[in-house]
């Protein structure tokens, strides 16, 4: 074969290797069409409903607002209104709706917006559920809630309210305390340097949300250097009872409270002679007197039964409560009474609130305490101790707190200088949720 053969047969085969290659390339350029997927949105699940499915309207109840203004303004009409108030009313008060609370309405998602169902929030974990899309149902519910065991400690320098919100804990532990030792401790003379130790239950709404405060678990108090151990114990699980024990399984509680109110200061005690602040003149002063802001809420010192409710010019409003054959105890000067001759109220229930009526210079309640029809001191008397443990569970009760005082003696006490480091937190305890309750 001569060259001139050889070299047509190769520059034959490169144009035919180019010309596949230019092929190829034109296949591979070629555009394929994209298939784009449905994706629907993750579900937003709330109040055990998929929020996607509505479109949501969130407020707060307003000055003025009714839950028949709420839905009316949301174009559902009168009579649909009182049909579904009338429905649902074994089960959700319409007239207990508190301003600056929140309320949902989930609506259809069209251009009219129709609400098919109301949900009210009184506080961050229970809500009401109203649903009329279809039949007529409401029903109580709450979000699921964690609990988170926590434990802090204290030294007091001025009150024990003041150190709880120094120390970075909530409040509400520092109401706690007062009742839980109400009967032990006198914390209108708390001493500088006393201090304490607690463990307790902080409620989350989705791990992060707080809550508030659940309940106290033990407690530690040191006073004038005299220590007093509080330990929660169930006494009947079928009723839920419970109350708190020292370490050996002494009740703390006595058949009065040290004073009718939680936290204030005394201005006067139980004397003999007394200068009077109106009538300026000396005289015997028969009472304790507690300086408080007006309106400060009065409590029963024990169970009875009213046997006075009434004004006199010297007493201004006041309260007698007759608690058996012994005792009885008096609430004078306030600005309003809570309650009526003949009836019964509880210990630590309400009677009235502080106020300035009748012979006082300020607002303040005086307390005073009968034993025998004779006026005496209450801080003066050996106030009977109210029910013991039942027998059969001071064993039980002795051994379900031993690792629990090991684990109460070894928090140890934060000095004065160091009050806001983070209190630690043990362990979350467990989940809380509440079946729905539908009414009829």
């Amino acid at each position: 074969m001569t060259r001139k053969v050889l070299l047509l047969i190769t520059m034959a085969t490169l144009l035919a290797g180019c010309k596949n290659e230019h092929r190829k390339s034109e296949e591979r350029q070629v555009e394929i069409p994209e298939v784009i997927e449905n994706i629907k949105p993750a579900e937003l699940i709330e109040f055990g409903y998929n929020l996607n499915e509505f479109a949501v309207v969130r407020d707060t109840v307003k000055a003025g607002d009714s839950f028949g203004e709420i839905l009316v303004r949301n174009n559902i009409t009168y009579p649909k209104v009182f049909e579904i108030a009338e429905k649902t009313k074994d089960t959700f008060d319409i007239r207990k709706l508190q301003i600056g609370k929140p309320y949902t309405l989930l609506c259809t998602k069209d251009s009219l917006k129709t609400p098919k169902c109301f949900i009210y929030q009184p506080n961050k974990i229970d809500y009401y559920v109203v649903d009329f899309a279809d039949s007529i149902k409401a029903y109580k519910s709450r979000k699921p809630v964690k609990l988170v065991r926590k434990e802090a400690s204290g030294v007091i320098t001025s009150t024990l309210s003041e150190a709880i919100i120094n120390y970075g804990m909530d409040y509400q532990v520092a109401n706690d305390l007062a009742d839980i030792y109400a009967w032990t401790i006198d914390f209108f003379r708390l001493q500088q340097g006393d201090r304490f130790k607690v463990i307790y239950e902080e409620r989350y709404i989705d791990d992060t949300i707080y809550a508030g405060m659940n309940q106290i678990k033990m407690a530690y108090f040191e006073h004038s250097g005299k220590p007093f151990y509080a330990f929660n114990f169930v006494t009947d699980s079928v009723k839920g009872i419970n109350d708190y024990y020292d370490e050996e399984a002494n009740t703390l509680r006595r058949a009065f409270l040290r004073a009718p109110l939680k936290f204030s200061r005394i201005s006067s005690r139980f004397s003999g002679r007394r200068f009077h602040p109106v009538q300026k003149r000396w005289k015997a002063h028969k009472g304790t007197d507690y300086a408080a802001p007006r309106g400060t809420p009065i409590m029963a010192t024990a169970n009875g039964t009213v046997i006075k409710s009434g004004y006199t010019s010297g007493n201004g409003k006041y309260v007698k409560i007759r608690h058996n054959n012994i005792y009885e105890t008096q609430y004078l000067h306030m600005s309003k009474r809570a309650v009526k001759v003949g009836e019964f109220v509880k210990q630590g229930d309400i009677i009235g609130y502080v106020g300035s009526t009748g012979l006082a210079t300020g607002p303040h309640v005086c307390y005073r305490f009968w034993k025998h029809g004779v006026q005496v001191d209450p801080y003066r008397q050996d106030l009977p101790s109210a029910d013991p443990i039942k027998p059969e569970l001071k064993e039980i009760f002795l051994e379900y707190i031993k690792p629990l005082k090991e684990q109460l003696d070894s928090v140890p006490f934060k000095s004065i200088e160091e009050p806001k480091e983070e209190i630690e937190q043990l362990e979350i305890i467990t989940e809380l949720n509440q079946e729905n309750v539908t009414s009829k």
